[in-house]
């Protein structure tokens, strides 16, 4: 995932807050009175308080955004503007709801069937495979697995099914895709039960549970966008899920996970982390699995999992990086660090993240398909200098 510089998640002084905005203090005020810039105690002065650098770069941005709407539109594919209505999830505040349900509450105690129910709108009893047996590839990585499952049941997809009988497709391709991702056929029952169960970790059924529910969707990110498109040409759903895996895959979005997972292995070998990370910011490496755009005070799905997670040497690694960066987990650290402390195997983190992914990545699918229409942004062409 792209990572916000330290700077970019600091709070400073109401001085310089206003100098960066090229605004008086009083109309400083104004914008926190209004909910567009947060703030906080001040650890020394009692009586000052400090003000988010974040929001003032949002703010910055929208005010040059509003003043070139073209410009605006250049950049709405890069953390810009938004470009489509959806009813399945949001991103305000630090906090991700899934129709308006704030998606860690739901990780208290939903699964993963209770989540597809909410965004599918519609009964869930269970993730069946459905008649048709399909060979388990052998692909090396979770993602590529489940591509090539797929791709198998592409001539099953038949058009025009609704009602229960398409929540059953739905709920089938689920559950191909969870069996390949997870790289074992899966027994019956509660999908992370399952999962917990096929891998020998029965202890980890739970948080497997509620990495699956705060996976699920992540409002417009690159593969759910994916998914839409392919879903806006009619293209089978199955098509559609394979998208999402290919864009999941790339190495920053859920392939992050591995460049995680490389990241601890190079500090475990190290003789501290605190020097281990001091080295890499000295040579100018990224500290993956640490910060996010649209978090600047934290991704609560790392916050939501990590304290449910058995103390490990990912603890340390955390605490180097958040002392020296002031950068904070995120989810693809909190999933790496879920693999490492349960001893899953090796990919599992993304393979959690390709299988709770594809329900909200089905419903993508069904919301586009039902609004009918063709996903097909212009470009701007810019000649070549001669």
């Amino acid at each position: 995932m792209p990572q916000p510089s330290a700077k970019a998640s600091a709070f400073i002084p109401s001085g310089e807050a206003a100098a960066r905005l090229r605004i008086r203090l009083p109309t400083l005020y104004s914008y926190v009175s209004r909910g567009l810039i947060r703030t906080k105690a001040h650890p020394i002065d009692p009586r000052a308080r400090l003000y988010s650098a974040a929001d003032l770069a949002a703010l910055t941005a929208r005010r040059e955004r509003e003043r070139r709407p073209g410009r605006a539109a250049a950049t709405a594919l890069d953390w810009g503007l938004p470009v489509l209505e959806t009813r399945l999830s949001s991103i305000e505040n630090g906090r991700l709801r899934f129709r308006n349900v704030d998606a860690v509450a739901l990780a208290q105690t939903a699964s993963l069937e209770d989540v597809a129910a909410l965004l599918w709108d519609a009964p869930v009893d269970g993730f069946a495979a459905g008649p048709r047996p399909v060979p388990a590839p052998t692909a090396a990585r979770a993602t590529d697995r489940a591509i090539c499952r797929l791709a198998a049941l592409v001539p099953d997809d038949v058009p025009g099914l609704a009602g229960g009988t398409l929540v059953a497709r739905c709920a089938g391709l689920v559950r191909q895709l969870a069996e390949a991702a997870a790289g074992a056929g899966l027994p019956t029952g509660p999908l992370h039960v399952a999962l917990a169960r096929a891998w020998r970790r029965p202890k980890a059924a739970d948080v497997i549970r509620r990495a699956l529910v705060l996976t699920a969707d992540h409002e417009l990110n690159a593969s759910s966008f994916a998914v839409r498109v392919v879903a806006s040409t009619g293209a089978p759903l199955a098509n559609c899920l394979i998208a999402g895996l290919a864009a999941l895959s790339g190495p920053a979005h859920g392939g992050a996970t591995e460049r995680v997972a490389a990241f601890l292995d190079e500090i475990a070998a190290a003789a501290s982390p605190t020097d281990a990370v001091a080295a890499r910011l000295g040579r100018g490496d990224p500290l993956p699995g640490f910060g996010h755009p649209l978090y600047p005070d934290g991704d609560p799905r790392a916050q939501a999992l990590l304290p449910h997670l058995p103390r490990a040497g990912t603890v340390p690694i955390a605490r180097a990086v958040v002392r020296a960066t002031g950068l904070l987990p995120n989810v693809d650290f909190a999933l790496v660090g879920l693999e490492r402390a349960y001893g899953l195997p090796r990919g599992s983190a993304l393979a959690l993240f390709a299988i709770g992914r594809s329900v909200g990545w089905v419903a993508h699918a069904l919301e586009q398909r039902a609004t009918g229409q063709l996903i097909r942004p212009r470009a701007r062409f810019v000649a070549d200098r001669a």
